[in-house]
């Protein structure tokens, strides 16, 4: 098996919302385990995700999971998420881009770049930056 390399986000108690919407935006299939399951109950919600996987149609992995006792994160103040791929791809990609935009914020438009790429940035409603590159021809 090769290896891969998989962003990893942590929720405050909202995780199983936020995977829920991103299998919506990106497809695919969605696997939680909660808290509950493994018998974790001193400081954390039962039905908390300790543990989520999204392995999405075009091969994305994201994994998730909502906090445990004593941490308590900031979702996305230091990170972002990029998806990029070719123009062939571009109708796909600015679907992504809309859905995630609802319910969150544009910070920059999708569009052409002097670089020649179709780019925008956004904040999805539970505080993650993306990043989407839509490849010129």
């Amino acid at each position: 098996m090769a290896m891969k390399l998989n962003p990893y986000l942590t929720f405050n108690g909202n995780a199983r919302q936020a995977m829920e919407h991103y299998q919506r935006v990106l497809g695919g299939d969605l696997r939680l385990s909660t808290f509950g399951e493994y018998g974790a109950t001193e400081g954390v919600d039962p039905e908390g995700v300790m543990h989520a996987q999204l392995e999405s149609e075009a091969g994305f992995t994201l994994m998730a999971s909502d906090t445990g006792p004593g941490y308590d994160p900031v979702s996305g103040d230091r990170d972002s998420i990029s998806i990029s791929g070719p123009a062939a791809d571009a109708e796909v990609m600015r679907r992504y881009f809309e859905a995630l935009a609802d319910g969150g914020s544009v910070t920059m438009p999708l569009q052409k770049q002097m670089w020649g790429d179709e780019f925008g940035m956004l904040v999805d409603r539970f505080g993650i930056p993306w990043m989407i590159d839509i490849g010129s021809e």
